[in-house]
């Protein structure tokens, strides 16, 4: 009996940190403080969310150079617009996703994808990685009132896909990722390949996923 297999974005489907530290060194350079993050260097920050990245510049600029309180907010509107019009420069699937998509779909496994990312850039960011089509249905960080590590946008992500939580689980690369399977009563793997790397491992998920290619064998065992 086939189950739902719910993917999170950012850093588990897509390595997405170039376009998003571009996206905020264009809010840094606006305020003459040049490039502030490296995209390789601080690719992890980037996974924490455009205000971590803001503030994580902020503290890097030259002391003389006064941050106004308001900064913050103003440059995480001028971040997500930057970031809107050009999400998918640098942006790459992982090694191995579409496959893995098409041997679960296959197998007769439902797909869904929960993540932080607000709901219009999710949508577009996956349409313009031509997965899109992959996922019966798509919940972002503001489709409900809630987001992650709160277990309802996993809820929801399941649901309306067609799918029941007790025969689902989450693939994910974050510690909010680990607490929302907790939270909703699912298992969870989490790559090796993101941000962190398999320091992940740290957080003891019920499985760790080196490569894609493990992903349909995961399934079988877990939702079998």
């Amino acid at each position: 009996m086939a189950g739902t297999v719910v993917f999170d974005l950012d850093g588990t489907l897509a390595d997405t940190s170039g376009d998003l530290i571009a996206a905020a060194n264009a809010c840094f350079r606006g305020r003459g403080l040049g490039d502030l993050l490296d995209p390789v260097a601080d690719a992890l920050i980037a996974f924490h969310g455009g205000r971590a990245m803001l503030r994580a510049g902020y503290a890097r600029a030259p002391q003389d150079v006064l941050i106004p309180p308001e900064a913050e907010d103003q440059d995480f509107h001028r971040l997500l617009d930057h970031y809107g019009a050009a999400i998918a420069v640098h942006t790459r699937l992982y090694p191995g996703v579409e496959a893995a998509l098409d041997r679960l779909a296959a197998d007769g496994h439902i797909l869904s994808v929960c993540t932080n990312k607000p709901a219009g850039l999710a949508e577009d960011l996956l349409q313009r990685l031509g997965i899109r089509d992959r996922f019966a249905a798509m919940i972002g960080a503001d489709t409900l009132p809630v987001r992650k590590p709160d277990p309802r946008p996993y809820q929801a992500a399941v649901e309306q896909a067609g799918g029941t939580v007790a025969r689902s689980f989450l693939i994910g690369d974050t510690e909010t990722d680990r607490k929302t399977a907790a939270a909703a009563g699912v298992r969870v793997a989490l790559v090796s390949f993101g941000p962190e790397g398999a320091a992940i491992g740290r957080l003891a998920p019920d499985a760790m996923l080196d490569h894609f290619d493990a992903l349909p064998g995961l399934a079988r065992d877990w939702l079998a």
